[in-house]
């Protein structure tokens, strides 16, 4: 999903100069990726078994290869259009069915090893970006989607006997459920903050490498992709690490505030340290921001909050490049300065949940793994895949 979520950034680049892709239809395609991934997503709430069935997961996986694979036999901007609608919608169905194999095998095991699961986006995403390094001078815009293509078809085989969970293992709350607590308040700020980074980031995951190799020159760019993926491939891990010793909260805004520095920062400072800087603080951050934000979700026992706090960031994720495609005529810098602002907004909305957070809702029973008994852990503490399964179930 890594791959073919997320190697048209540094794709894009090569679109503009060998196949006279524009700014603004560069950003059309992205949006389209970002309407499917939303229609994936809606998919698997409305019809939660999908999210557990191995037809539907390699019928993804077969479909979002193909995506990749027509790409570059097609010059029409119509055809792009519906590709990378597909491919959302296979991308987000790809990621709920392994989110439904992780709950069902890891669930005996240590939290980490499921932020470690999560980090095979980063995988994705720095294995890409090393084929376009590669190709982009050795190779046209049409090798790279190939090689990406045959790159995720290795994927897919590898991830082919993964098998989903066969049935829920939890249910959300609903609205008139008995004794649950009144965080009504609490829960808009955070999906205020979630929704505001998912415009603000796709923005910076849409144009990063293009702005760097505006500002930095030569395939600086496609290098700062492979150390976005570096980045986050270990970042859920970390913050969940992190989250047994901060508030999810403080970390959701310290977060933020990283990424947004990291979103401006080759708008601002020309030059390959920066562009390097740039990536690892955005690679750092983006996944772990969705990690702690679900966490928090979960942990204020919301009705569906998961399934509300993942949509609103999926439309913000579409909203991100319509926004700043009048930005673009001159470069990306303000689009990326435009990015930065937005995120900026967000770790202003997670600065309220800081004031009076319910750090203490509940407690959960969870596995301890130094021995066969069973711990009482704070609600917060719960797992991102427990959180995810309100949503699943």
């Amino acid at each position: 999903m890594g791959v073919g979520r997320f190697v048209y950034t540094p794709i894009l680049p090569l679109m503009h100069s060998q196949a006279g892709l524009s700014s603004s239809h560069g950003a059309a395609l992205a949006t389209a990726n970002y309407i499917g991934y939303l229609v994936g997503a809606l998919v698997g709430i409305l019809i939660p078994a999908a999210v557990r069935s191995a037809t539907v997961m390699r019928t993804s996986l077969v479909v979002l290869v193909a995506t990749l694979a027509l790409m570059p036999a097609t010059h029409d901007g119509s055809a792009w259009f519906v590709l990378r609608l597909v491919a959302g919608i296979a991308s987000a169905l790809i990621f709920m069915i392994a989110v439904s194999a992780m709950l069902s095998h890891l669930r005996s095991h240590a939290q980490h090893l499921a932020g470690w699961a999560f980090g095979g986006v980063g995988a994705g995403i720095a294995l890409s970006g090393v084929l376009v390094f590669i190709l982009g001078s050795i190779g046209t815009w049409r090798s790279a989607w190939w090689a990406a293509a045959a790159l995720a078809l290795v994927c897919a085989a590898a991830a082919w006997a993964l098998t989903p969970e066969p049935s829920p293992t939890a249910t959300a709350a609903g609205p008139g459920a008995p004794g649950r607590p009144r965080t009504d308040r609490w829960f808009t700020a955070v999906f205020v903050s979630y929704f505001l980074e998912g415009t603000g980031y796709i923005i910076a995951g849409t144009f990063l490498v293009a702005a760097i190799d505006h500002t930095a020159g030569g395939r600086v760019g496609s290098g700062a992709w492979i150390v976005v993926g570096l980045a986050a491939l270990p970042s859920c891990a970390v913050w969940a690490w992190l989250s047994r010793r901060w508030s999810r909260p403080i970390l959701l805004l310290v977060a933020l505030l990283i990424q947004a520095v990291g979103i401006a920062l080759p708008a601002v400072v020309a030059g390959v340290g920066p562009a390097l800087i740039s990536a690892f603080l955005f690679g750092a951050t983006f996944l772990g921001v969705g990690s702690l934000a679900l966490g928090i979700g979960a942990h204020l026992q919301f009705p569906r909050a998961v399934a509300l706090l993942t949509t609103g960031y999926s439309v913000g994720q579409i909203l991100g490049p319509l926004a700043v495609t009048p930005l673009l005529h001159d470069g990306y810098h303000q689009a990326l300065l435009a990015g930065a602002a937005v995120v900026l907004a967000a770790a202003l909305s997670a600065a309220a949940l800081r004031f009076r957070f319910p750090d203490h809702v509940g407690v959960v029973h969870e596995p301890s793994h130094s021995n066969n008994q069973h711990a009482e852990t704070p609600q917060g503490a719960r797992s991102v895949p427990s959180a995810i399964a309100e949503t699943i179930a």
